[in-house]
């Protein structure tokens, strides 16, 4: 599939999968003509890039978390740094996801609340 058909089907613009690119975060096939080609597994490797940023990993942690993911029963650690930092992305993450937590449990309160009145 072209670059406009994986941007439909993920919901991402072509600006940013031409990042992700540069960014070492995809490495779509080209075709002759230099137009890039991708397939189902790009689909799914940009699903979950936009998921690890939505959890707020910088591109730069995710591009060498990803192979790690993709093999992970496989995958070697790199350097003790490496890993403490990912340990602190891991750390930031669950922060987030309480706070998450507890405000989708005060507006489900509030629904409740509302709904008995």
């Amino acid at each position: 599939m072209r670059i406009k058909e994986l941007s439909e089907r993920t919901g991402v613009s072509a600006r940013l999968l031409r990042y992700y690119e540069e960014q070492g975060l995809l490495s779509p096939e080209r075709a002759e003509n230099g137009y890039r080609e991708y397939d189902e597994s790009h689909e799914a490797r940009v699903r979950q890039i936009r998921s690890l940023l939505d959890a707020g990993l910088t591109t730069e942690i995710i591009g060498t978390v990803l192979p790690c993911l993709a093999e992970a029963a496989n995958s070697e650690y790199p350097a003790p740094d490496f890993v403490s930092r990912v340990c602190q992305e891991r750390e930031r993450m669950a922060e987030r996801l309480a706070c998450l937590t507890k405000n989708l449990q005060a507006m489900d309160d509030y629904l409740d609340a509302l709904a008995k009145r």
